[in-house]
């Protein structure tokens, strides 16, 4: 039985309606309406509680606020992949999972109590948990060592929580902004014809002014370095609206060949928009994978056309998962999206969001036998989590991604960038798998968190000695 609450006028209502997966929505730190709505509010956790092989995956979201047409795909995603494993599957190994979307309104405070609230839900506790936000997952790497439970940042965070050593409970899987900055100025270098001809080159970086966008900038300023490209950086406050006078500095002053943009939620289409108006062409604009989805561009009409934005994972409707999870769920109307939103970019980002967590779940099961298993375990499968290409196809993610490996040492796990473009309808790829290089970012990672170990008086695991 799903039970959800959402969020109206500052109130909280609610639905009922049957899916595979037990489920409670609730927003935190709001008085409810009645003590009947508080006591539904409770249902999910006192349930779960009553069931002692029942795995518990907690879903942080925001569904609500002006990240909401992000956030909102994301969160349905991660819920129908949940839902597919107990219809079609039974669960993983025999053990049913359980979840609980919080709403955080992509807030860190509210995050914070989120995690704080179900970290320890019966019977072992939460497995992993998933911030979909850097100043969440920021707040939580203090926490998360006490507590023992992993986070997983697929694709955002502190890059150098890549080194496993120093941040034991961090798992940046499938790419870092460190890889994602590498990549799209490699992707550049193969357009102007080499990195030789990248110097006196003008590249800006549009960013959104939080901890997320400014992740990128120590790569950007030391590859401008090697390069000789110039390098000028524009901040844009949250939520990102107003950025007319932005654009006219970078249009009619700086006059970059390349604008790369770490943009979030509104700020994206915004800043497209932007650049149309002022004639900017879009396919000089790339945008990270985050600024690389429907709500992007769909805003933007066809002023987006050309725009480019890397990505971790490919779009559309296009694997076995898809097919199933149309089966299982939506064909029985027990989908979380409309059926047309399955297969956008930010629904798959999601499900693989979960099936990484799943499939850590499984890899630890193998050790620890087929039960619910403590955030401590779970962790123990992330790193040895192994998603060749065979295993990709078993779990029908054939197309989708990237293999992935992590290990002790490296909680990112190889990963690999292409470009994708839009094309007022679709995103295509233009480019190869792109690997990032590692001889350069891997010196960084680790001596950043080297830095971050000798502040928190930290001493890094010999992975030498780890089982």
């Amino acid at each position: 039985m799903l039970i959800s609450a959402y969020e109206l006028n500052d109130h909280v209502t609610t639905r009922l309606r049957t899916r595979g997966v037990t489920m409670i929505r609730c927003r935190p730190g709001i008085a409810l309406l009645s003590a009947a709505i508080a006591a539904i509010c409770l249902v999910g956790s006192d349930a779960s509680a009553q069931g002692q092989n029942e795995q518990f995956i907690p879903s942080l979201v925001y569904r609500t606020g002006p990240y909401a047409p992000n956030g909102i795909p994301f969160a349905n995603g991660f819920s129908d992949y949940l839902a597919l494993m107990n219809e079609r599957d039974g669960g993983i190994n025999g053990v049913k999972i359980t979840t609980e979307e919080c709403e955080t309104g992509y807030a860190t405070d509210r995050g914070i109590e989120c995690y704080e609230r179900l970290k320890n839900h019966a019977p072992t506790g939460a497995a992993a948990f998933s911030p979909l936000s850097t100043g969440i997952t920021y707040a939580l790497i203090e926490r998360a060592p006490g507590d023992k439970i992993p986070v997983v940042s697929m694709g955002y965070g502190r890059a150098d929580s890549a080194d496993g050593r120093v941040f034991p409970w961090v798992f940046p899987i499938l790419g870092t902004y460190w890889t994602q900055a590498d990549t799209l100025v490699h992707y550049v270098a193969m357009q102007e014809g080499g990195y030789d001809k990248l110097k006196g080159k003008k590249i800006a970086f549009i960013y959104h002014d939080s901890p997320y966008g400014k992740e990128p900038i120590p790569v950007f300023q030391e590859l401008a370095r090697r390069h000789g490209f110039q390098l000028e950086m524009y901040p844009v406050a949250a939520p990102g609206l107003e950025q007319k006078s932005t654009w006219l500095q970078i249009a009619r002053e700086y006059r970059p060949d390349w604008t790369f943009m770490w943009g979030w939620g509104v700020m994206n289409s915004t800043a497209i928009k932007e650049a149309a108006a002022i004639g900017y062409p879009r396919d000089h604009l790339i945008g990270v994978w985050w600024s690389g989805a429907e709500p992007d561009v769909i805003p933007a009409g066809d002023g987006a056309i050309g725009y480019k934005s890397g990505a971790m994972h490919a779009a559309g409707p296009v694997a076995a998962v898809h097919q199933d999870i149309f089966k299982y769920l939506y064909d029985k109307g027990k989908g979380a999206a409309k059926r047309e939103e399955v297969g956008q970019v930010l629904y798959n980002r999601g499900m693989i969001n979960a099936a990484l967590v799943v499939e850590a779940i499984r890899t630890a099961q193998g050790k620890f036998g087929d039960k619910p298993l403590t955030g401590e375990q779970v962790r123990w499968g992330l790193e040895n989590l192994n998603l060749d290409d065979k295993r990709i196809k078993e779990i029908g993610f054939e197309g989708l991604i990237a293999p992935v490996k992590l290990s002790c040492a490296d909680h990112e796990g190889g990963s690999r960038v292409r470009i994708q473009q839009w094309d007022g309808k679709k995103w295509n790829f233009i480019s190869d798998w792109l690997t990032p290089d590692q001889k350069l970012l891997r010196p960084m990672v680790e001596e950043s968190a080297a830095k971050y170990a000798k502040e928190k008086n930290i001493t890094p695991r010999d992975c030498g000695k780890e089982s």
